[in-house]
């Protein structure tokens, strides 16, 4: 049967084009050789034809093929391999200044750069020396921007041209990796190494920035050390794409660009968190949770937390001798039997978790764990000496701060006693200190802030073990003059200066802002995963018999006292007493007896597993290694934010929203011999750009190595 075409009398040649050949639609395709010379096919005929060193009459063919319907703007922009709105700017320079608006001009500045190659030698050589870049700029003659440009490496277009340099692709679409996938899926290849994908303008470059703060904390050594870098399995490494290096890289940048959560992977563009981890794409959420669960397979979450740990305190000695101590609850939403919890913000209980968490004197992350259902904070007190003895020695003597929640003079004596001072409130009633015991205190902090108090210091003794005991420490009395509140401190430490103390204390604050921040933007209430494991069948718990027989007991103990109330109103009325509501009233008495009789029978404990046969625990290995990475992160995270602090005033309040900013923020990718240039694209605002440009001067310094490879990373700000 002919076809169509036949019987409108219309023949369609057939599209013979020569092999190699790009389809940019029906009938048409692009044949480009090596030098950039191409030819157009349009139905197997050549309709257009350019040079490569004729970029003017390669765009007036892809206008060409637009303009006369041959195929569409993104066909044509996507066979061309470039942006589809370059293609309507193409069109609209052509259709106002014809073929002459083509023709490409030479960017950059109208006059000679100052910095020639061997002026950028002597800028290089002067800054190697160890000087500022303001002394390298006045002793070179040049600006300050300039010197830095050359140093940090956004090179003059001459410079560039003299040394062989080639302009970065914007928008640059990493290397394939087929091949090594592939590879990998036979069994062939370890982990895919990280190849840097050069080119400009790319999203999320500025997350790079994190990488010197992570160096510090140590996450992929420790990780490496512990799992190994690629894929294991019952113990042995298995071939993968995704090595642990890749893994962990995931998970960081995931929570600098606000996805802390595996399924937060489908929101994130993944070639542009490819980029990042020097490969062609992000793992998919699928995949990021099967490789998080082969290493929850290990069992070595407490392992790696511990290292972290240890790590944390070999880099940050002075600021463990301070430790703040508190428990923060995880509510849950699912349909377990989880025990219930009572969650302080929410002011409920509800099913959930109790984490146990030990910061530093700065509020970054030092230890946490999973703490026993219905252990109160004084217990949770115990098991934190024995971690931090541990991590600090047997020679140190730390102050662990905590607040009413872990009251307990008995305590504080055992602690005292392990080598522990204490810094709590004060539980409970207290007599006033009078106005003439106050003296006016100070202490200046880490940033130069002077805090004035109004203290009163003297021994006390708490008593303990219904007065038995009692034991002596220190009492700090703050006075707030406008509302005349007293606020009372405990403590066991010596320090002739109150004010530190005081500050150390109202401090405390610091551990509740990490749990609210972690919470906003690092996932910390985050399930991860909906294993469960059984809870222990023979923990003791409330016994529900008794709970509900004591309700029965009041509420027989209501209805007396209420029916007493009525008759006694009676009585008042001078109305004569019934005989059967006193015989009811005797027998009521009866009945009351008995039920208090039956209640004080009843077990007030009863193991778990008679009352709540199917109680069970959340599985926490997976979310303790997600946990383990995102407080490395935000360790790191506040590492650049102590970095910021002189650069912007401020800092106290913005660090780390500037730091997000920044994290979002696009910018360039170089390799230069043995270095990885990060430009980051300027800020929202001048006054914050130019402190990125002294974090980027900052980061530079430390000469830290982009993970997986011999390259050092240099950072600097792109210029407009």
């Amino acid at each position: 049967m002919a076809g169509g075409s036949e019987r409108l009398g219309v023949v369609q040649p057939l599209p013979l084009v020569p092999s190699g050949s790009i389809p940019v639609s029906d009938g048409v395709a692009l044949l480009e050789a090596e030098g950039g010379a191409g030819i157009v096919f349009i139905w197997g005929q050549a309709a257009f034809s350019f040079d490569g060193d004729d970029p003017a009459a390669r765009r007036l063919a892809a206008v060409q093929l637009v303009n006369c319907d041959a195929a569409s703007q993104r066909e044509v922009a996507a066979a061309f391999g470039v942006n589809e709105t370059t293609i309507w700017r193409w069109r609209s320079e052509y259709s106002d200044g014809g073929l002459q608006a083509l023709c490409s001009e030479q960017k950059g500045p109208k006059r000679a750069s100052l910095l020639t190659a061997d002026k950028v030698a002597e800028i290089r050589e002067l800054r190697a020396g160890g000087r500022s870049f303001s002394e390298v700029a006045e002793a070179a003659g040049v600006s300050s921007r300039s010197a830095r440009r050359a140093v940090l490496g956004s090179t003059p277009p001459e410079v560039a041209k003299a040394s062989g340099e080639t302009e970065l692709v914007p928008l640059a679409r990493p290397k394939d990796r087929s091949a090594e996938r592939a590879a990998a899926a036979e069994g062939l290849l370890a982990e895919a190494a990280p190849v840097i994908t050069e080119g400009a303008s790319l999203p999320l470059v500025g997350a790079l920035a994190i990488l010197p703060g992570i160096a510090v904390t140590g996450l992929l050594e420790v990780a490496t050390d512990l799992y190994g870098a690629g894929r294991r399995v019952r113990g042995a490494v298995r071939s993968s794409f995704y090595g642990l290096r890749a893994l962990l890289l995931t998970v960081i940048f995931a929570c600098l660009t606000g996805e802390p959560r595996a399924e937060g992977l489908s929101r994130i563009d993944p070639v542009a968190v490819g980029r990042l981890l020097g490969l062609d794409r992000a793992p998919e959420v699928k995949r990021l949770r099967f490789r998080i669960a082969e290493l929850a397979g290990e069992r070595r979450s407490d392992e790696l937390q511990i290292a972290l740990a240890r790590r944390h305190v070999a880099v940050h000695p002075e600021a463990c001798g301070l430790l703040y101590v508190d428990g923060h609850v995880r509510a849950y939403h699912g349909k377990a039997e989880v025990q219930k919890a009572h969650v302080a913000r929410m002011r409920i209980a509800m099913p959930g978790e109790v984490d146990t968490f030990v910061t530093d004197r700065l509020g970054q992350a030092l230890l946490f764990w999973q703490a026993d259902p219905g252990q109160s904070l004084a217990g949770e007190l115990r098991l934190t000496t024995e971690k931090v003895r541990e991590l600090l020695g047997p020679d140190a003597r730390p102050t662990i701060c905590f607040d009413r929640g872990g009251w307990s003079p008995k305590l504080f004596g055992e602690l005292s006693l392990c080598g522990f001072d204490v810094l709590t409130y004060k539980k409970g009633s207290a007599t006033p200190e009078p106005r003439e015991a106050f003296a006016e205190a100070h202490f200046v902090d880490d940033a130069g802030h002077d805090h004035a108090y109004l203290l009163s210091d003297h021994p006390v003794s708490l008593p303990y073990d219904s007065g038995r005991h009692t034991f002596s420490c220190r009492q700090i009395t703050r006075l707030d003059e406008k509302s005349g509140h007293q606020t009372q401190i405990i403590t066991t430490r010596t320090d002739p200066d109150a004010a530190l103390l005081a500050y150390a204390m109202f401090s405390r604050w610091r551990e509740e802002n990490f749990f609210r921040y972690t919470r906003a933007h690092y996932g910390l209430d985050a399930l991860d995963a909906y294993a469960t494991v059984p809870d222990d069948p023979g923990r003791l718990v409330a016994n529900p018999a008794r709970r509900d027989a004591a309700r029965s007991v009041a509420e027989a103990r209501r209805e007396i006292a209420a029916a007493q109330a009525h008759e006694g109103q009676g009585a008042l009325a001078g109305r004569a007493v019934d005989p059967e509501i006193a015989a009811a009233f005797s027998d009521a008495g009866v009945e009351l007896n008995r039920r208090e009789e039956e209640t004080r029978a009843l077990p007030v404990k009863v193991p778990l597993g008679e009352v709540r046969p199917d109680a069970v625990r959340l599985d926490v290995e997976r979310k303790r290694i997600m946990d383990a990475i995102r407080m490395a992160t935000y360790n790191a995270e506040s590492g650049l934010a102590r970095l910021l602090a002189p650069h912007y005033a401020r800092a106290e309040d913005e660090a780390r929203s500037l730091l997000r900013e920044i994290y979002s923020s696009p910018g360039d990718l170089e390799v230069d011999g043995q270095t990885l240039h990060v430009r980051i694209a300027p800020l929202s605002a001048p006054r914050r750009t130019r402190a990125l440009a002294a974090l980027c001067e900052e980061l530079t310094v430390t000469k830290t190595l982009y993970p997986g490879t011999d390259l050092t990373l240099a950072y600097s700000v792109k210029e407009r």
